[in-house]
């Protein structure tokens, strides 16, 4: 976990040199604000908006390793810039621009993580309830709950279902809604 976390704190430097504005969800988010588990890589939500993509991705690659060929065509077709961070730590870097995108980097703070030095700025831990409910994937689901048994009736429940479902609808899921109650009633009740 050292080696992700020093990877992670080398991107946000990074960012913050260029007054990007952002935040870490995934598997860090997790160690914040779930159980924490191992996790290989970071993920980070970069605000870019639409139409100025190019620059951002430019400056990324030209800083990182791409981890695959056509990484810049990926990443513009994609809104994903996966690269490697000088550790060789995966990097996915999520290109925002949604206005729960712009809401999550707003609502973001900063973890003093076990390396004191370095506080990592992460999503809010509504905002990581609602990434991994769309997301969906077994592993999320499981993420989710672990967030829930940490802090339970002290998260906003309202502003979760605020974010979750015009997600929900555009994604035309609706069963993450009902899947997220079901998770809501075993862990508040």
């Amino acid at each position: 976990m050292k080696d992700v976390l020093q990877a992670a704190s080398e991107l946000q430097r990074f960012c913050q040199a260029r007054s990007w504005r952002f935040c870490f969800i995934g598997g860090i988010a997790v160690q914040r604000w779930g159980e924490p588990r191992f996790t290989h890589d970071a993920d980070l939500t970069l605000l870019t908006g639409f139409g100025e993509e190019e620059a951002f991705i430019d400056a990324l690659l030209a800083q990182y390793e791409a981890r695959s060929p056509g990484e810049r065509d990926a990443a513009l077709s994609n809104r994903v810039v996966r690269v490697e961070a000088s550790n060789h730590v995966p990097l996915d870097i999520a290109l925002g621009a949604l206005p729960f995108e712009e809401r999550t980097v707003g609502r973001a703070s900063a973890w003093a993580t076990n390396q004191p030095e370095e506080k990592l700025i992460t999503c809010s831990a509504e905002d990581l309830v609602v990434h991994k409910a769309f997301a969906g994937r077994v592993r999320d689901w499981l993420d989710l709950e672990g967030v829930l048994k940490r802090h339970g009736r002290r998260l906003n429940i309202e502003q979760i279902w605020e974010e979750l479902t015009p997600l929900v609808a555009l994604k035309e899921e609706p069963e993450i809604l009902t899947k997220l109650q079901g998770i809501f009633d075993k862990h508040l009740d």
